[in-house]
């Protein structure tokens, strides 16, 4: 897509309605392997075009946002875990007990922003928990991730980092850039654990997911299958 193109796309977009509307699962943005966000945007849209993101991902709510998820297709992402709901959404919708959020390794993961990010494994530890996507509301399925991953990319300054991620924050990254990439987390999930929000919540809501696996009938990696 040229320059002038994609400015005008985010131009529009950012006029529209807010939040900015998630894609859903089927367009063929989701699809396609995102640009390099080269500066084509200029700082002050870029910084239009993040605080938007982190306004959708919030409101949906959810725990990372990539810019194919709201149909602009660049190398972009924003992410951000507080792991307990605010004050104002407690009681309004179910929590993750302690004891879930310590065995996947859940920790508060305050918000930035990713440009061009790419990551690989670090070591050979996997990990299988359900996760579920803004882009395919309702539904959640196993997905058996490295447990450890070196990220590295771009702020949204141009700075450079290069750091380690592991247990959910791990997850998080790979997720997203993942979506840059063209790839939804049912590529990498055992789908016949696929199960909708309520089922899990009433099935499935040990530490781990090996009593599902036992039940539904799929495999997991060797680790991670404490109970």
């Amino acid at each position: 897509m040229e320059t002038r193109m994609l400015v005008d796309l985010v131009e529009e977009l950012l006029s529209g309605p807010r939040p900015l509307p998630v894609v859903r699962t089927g367009n063929p943005v989701l699809r396609q392997p995102a640009m390099s966000y080269e500066g084509q945007l200029g700082a002050e849209l870029l910084a239009r075009l993040v605080e938007a993101m982190k306004e959708s991902m919030r409101a949906a709510p959810g725990v990372g946002l990539a810019a194919p998820q709201i149909g602009v297709p660049l190398r972009l992402a924003v992410i951000e875990d507080p792991v307990e709901l605010p004050p104002e959404l407690r009681g309004t919708r179910p929590e993750m007990p302690a004891e879930v959020r310590h065995i996947r390794g859940r920790v508060p993961l305050p918000f930035r922003v990713l440009v061009n990010p790419l990551y690989e494994p670090v070591g050979e530890r996997r990990a299988a928990f359900f996760e579920g996507c803004l882009s395919v509301p309702g539904l959640q399925a196993v997905v058996a991730r490295p447990e450890r991953v070196r990220l590295r990319g771009e702020d949204e300054t141009g700075r450079s980092f290069d750091e380690e991620f592991t247990g959910w924050p791990a997850r998080i990254v790979q997720h997203e850039t993942d979506h840059l990439d063209g790839t939804l987390y049912l590529d990498r999930a055992e789908l016949r654990s696929l199960a909708t929000h309520e089922a899990v919540a009433e099935h499935w809501q040990q530490p781990t997911p090996a009593d599902a696996a036992l039940a539904l009938g799929f495999p997991l990696p060797e680790l991670r299958l404490e109970r």
